[in-house]
């Protein structure tokens, strides 16, 4: 009998020594192992998914030293001002908020400005790409931000073409120039318009017009139209017309008394010898004058290259 008990006497004591030396409580409920607090990793996938610690991830925006600092009021709004159509923001703050009231405004305020924190903002056009480090700021701190060309760095992205920011330089360019001889001119209800030149640059046609106001009435601009028709049409002939719309205009002028000049942007096109480029200026109603000018396709082929 002494031979029996002693082994188990013995088990249940060296059981007792290892629990009062395990440094975690006992829990009924969570097995047992006596090598978790050397494999903590490894006793962890035991536990059911309850037990489980999970661990939690704070990330930070990475804040470079050369970053531009814009102070964020706790109850204002700041706003930043593109050259360029924005394509692209990016806030790394949650509690920063942001939309864009024009294709070139970024306006960003406080959520909750009980928990306003430093962030980073991004800001991509079509030509370049810039980051901001926002601060929590004060009252007295500027709400308007131009993006300056030295706080860009250029994107290269194919397919995008000339930013606007491009073509209206070069449009602002051209329209300095004096006009030249006209290429095409028609005149109709006392309004004259010519086409003063043609010019191109890689996809694009800039084309130079001018109307003359020969009348006393103001003609009040409601539509500017360029399509591509057919030449001569006739009764039997089904009409097609496909509408160019300019990718710029230079002036945005509602009315003119007796001059009006502009610049117009399209994209490149090409058409048949048997249409043309119809340009279309169409008075507010109820007013029935509309100016009809056709410019060929030998003009748009001897269109004059952009000097840059």
């Amino acid at each position: 009998m002494k031979i029996i008990l002693s082994p188990l006497l013995l088990l249940i004591s060296l059981t007792a020594h290892v629990r009062a030396q395990d440094p975690k409580p006992y829990n009924p409920d969570v097995p047992y192992l006596p090598w978790e607090i050397y494999n903590p990793r490894t006793f962890d996938e035991y536990l059911e998914p309850e037990h489980q610690v999970k661990p939690t991830v704070n990330v930070q925006p990475v804040i470079q030293p050369q970053m531009p600092v814009v102070q964020l009021p706790l109850s204002l709004d700041v706003h930043f001002v593109s050259p360029e159509p924005i394509q692209y923001v990016d806030i790394s703050a949650k509690n920063i908020i942001g939309d864009l009231p024009l294709k070139n405004v970024l306006r960003i305020r406080y959520k909750d400005s009980a928990r306003a924190e430093d962030a980073v903002v991004t800001i991509a056009g079509e030509k370049f790409i810039a980051q901001y480090h926002i601060r929590p700021g004060g009252i007295n701190v500027p709400t308007q931000i131009n993006i300056e060309p030295a706080e860009t760095k250029p994107l290269d992205i194919s397919g995008i073409g000339l930013s606007q920011n491009q073509l209206r330089q070069l449009a602002l360019g051209l329209y300095l120039k004096k006009p030249a001889r006209p290429k095409e001119k028609t005149k109709a209800f006392g309004i004259y318009a010519t086409v003063n030149h043609l010019y191109t640059i890689d996809n694009y046609i800039f084309i130079d017009l001018s109307f003359r106001n020969k009348t006393d009435l103001k003609f009040d601009i409601e539509q500017f139209r360029f399509r591509i028709d057919d030449k001569k049409i006739t009764k039997a002939t089904n009409v097609q017309s496909v509408e160019v719309k300019p990718l710029l205009a230079l002036v945005d002028n509602v009315a003119f008394n007796k001059y009006y000049r502009n610049i117009y942007v399209l994209p490149k096109i090409t058409f048949p010898g048997n249409k043309v480029l119809h340009v279309e200026l169409s008075e507010k109603q109820i007013s029935g004058r509309i100016i009809h000018l056709d410019i060929s396709y030998d003009d748009v082929l001897d269109a004059d290259m952009i000097p840059l």
